[in-house]
């Protein structure tokens, strides 16, 4: 009798295990977040993420994931990364991912940028690390001669556009990730049109800065590249009224006054020859190719639309551009724009 209660113990216990680790597999292949489109967590070195699964992938149950990552041997702490959550993963796929530190590449875009803090405030809201870190880089002299550029045009190096990178890159990895985007992107047949313009890749982004701030009509931009060439080639001063803004810090100035073109500073085109330092921003790539594509004419004076249309008149002669600076003029008074 007792064996036979034995016996039957055992079976029953056999049993429940069997079908107890039947319920463990199943459950754990189920999808493990309530979610209708994918959605993305950010973790730190030796973070935790079961907080960040319940709050953004709306984890399903906790007890689920423990047990995946239990049979699997993941630990509580993962590796730092960008991970993103899909609607149909499962709870073994979540762990997995985890695991192995599978991390999904950031889409890293910058566009419209001016200076170098706006610069390292854009990307540091990307990235994991901090905006003060780039700044340094981007402030220290010994890391810009190593990009064989100064502080002054260290933003020459950064093209506006759309990067996959992983959220976990460094500061310095960054920068030599956007030197690999720069080096690919000036290649033999840009720095020959560069070349035949007289200028180097960093100058023709100096322009390039210029060129786009002047007006923001790409079709405008062979152009006006072409009028401030033709300056650069008599020895002209460049009279861009951008750089005055730049020089000022008052990138908001609607009418460029004479107090402000006499502000003292190596940006200042109505007071120093040649280009600035450095660019006034970041320049866009058509920028760029608007400079390397430069319009051969002969205009020497360019003012704005008195339409506001953001379109320029251009003049070959000082007497012509007066005419077109009274018309313009006027229709700031008009519209009391001070």
């Amino acid at each position: 009798m007792k064996k036979k209660f034995l016996f039957f113990a055992v079976v029953s216990c056999v049993c429940l295990l069997i079908s107890g680790g039947g319920y463990v597999c199943y459950a754990v292949r189920q999808p493990a977040f309530e979610l209708s489109e994918t959605a993305s967590i950010y973790l730190y070195k030796n973070q935790n993420p079961l907080s960040e699964l319940k709050a953004v992938g709306r984890l399903r149950q906790p007890i689920v994931y423990r047990l995946a990552a239990k049979l699997l041997r993941c630990p509580d702490a993962v590796r730092a990364g960008k991970y993103d959550l899909t609607p149909d993963m499962s709870y073994l796929d979540a762990v997995r991912m985890l695991r192995n530190g599978t991390q999904t590449p950031v889409r890293l875009t910058f566009n419209n940028i001016r200076t170098k803090k706006d610069f390292a405030e854009r990307i540091g809201k990307q990235l994991r690390f901090d905006a003060d870190s780039l700044l340094a880089l981007l402030n220290n002299p010994q890391t810009a001669a190593a990009f064989e550029l100064d502080t002054n045009t260290i933003l020459t190096m950064f093209l506006p556009n759309t990067y996959e990178i992983y959220w976990t890159v460094s500061a310095p990895q960054f920068m030599e990730r956007m030197q690999r985007e720069y080096a690919h992107f000036w290649t033999s047949a840009r720095r020959s049109q560069a070349q035949a313009i007289g200028l180097t890749p960093t100058q023709v982004s100096i322009l390039a800065a210029i060129v786009a701030e002047e007006t923001n009509k790409a079709d405008e931009y062979p152009m006006v590249a072409g009028l401030y060439l033709n300056r650069l080639n008599k020895k002209m001063l460049l009279q861009a009224d951008p750089t005055v803004k730049f020089a000022v810090g008052d990138f908001g100035l609607r009418r460029i006054l004479n107090v402000h073109v006499q502000t003292d500073s190596p940006y200042n085109t109505y007071k120093y020859t040649g280009l600035p330092p450095g660019p006034i921003r970041i320049p866009s790539i058509p920028a760029i190719d608007g400079v390397l594509n430069r319009k051969q004419h002969n205009y020497l004076y360019m003012c704005a639309k008195e339409d506001f249309s953001g379109r320029h008149n251009f003049a070959v002669t000082y007497n012509e551009h007066l005419q077109n600076a009274r018309r313009y003029h006027a229709a700031l008074n008009q519209r009391k724009i001070k």
